[in-house]
């Protein structure tokens, strides 16, 4: 989990010295307490800019929530639309999420 690592994304900041902790790691798992609001506020373009990020560096992201619609609309359009993702993938449980990421 990021938090294990030291990792939490507040802001853009936190998205480079995430990327700095896992560059040689297979992947990152975030939880709902680890992540800001900025971060489930679209309009800020946190979740966009760390998503971008970790693709660029082909790094996978699993991010557990239990109420994606919790955020909005928009924000739970997006969790659906990553239901496929190569690298980025939202869950409802630590499990599932911990499953995927053991395959990278």
């Amino acid at each position: 989990m990021a938090s294990a690592a030291g990792i939490t994304i507040q802001a853009y900041p936190d998205i480079a010295e995430a990327l700095n902790r896992c560059v040689d790691a297979t992947g990152l798992l975030f939880t709902e307490a680890e992540l800001s609001p900025q971060f489930f506020d679209l309009r800020t373009g946190v979740a966009g800019e760390l998503f971008q990020k970790f693709t660029n560096y082909r790094l996978p992201i699993a991010i557990v929530l239990a109420d994606h619609e919790a955020y909005g609309q928009r924000f739970s359009e997006l969790a659906r639309e990553h239901r496929g993702h190569n690298l980025i993938r939202f869950f409802y449980s630590l499990e599932t999420a911990q499953a995927w990421l053991a395959r990278f």
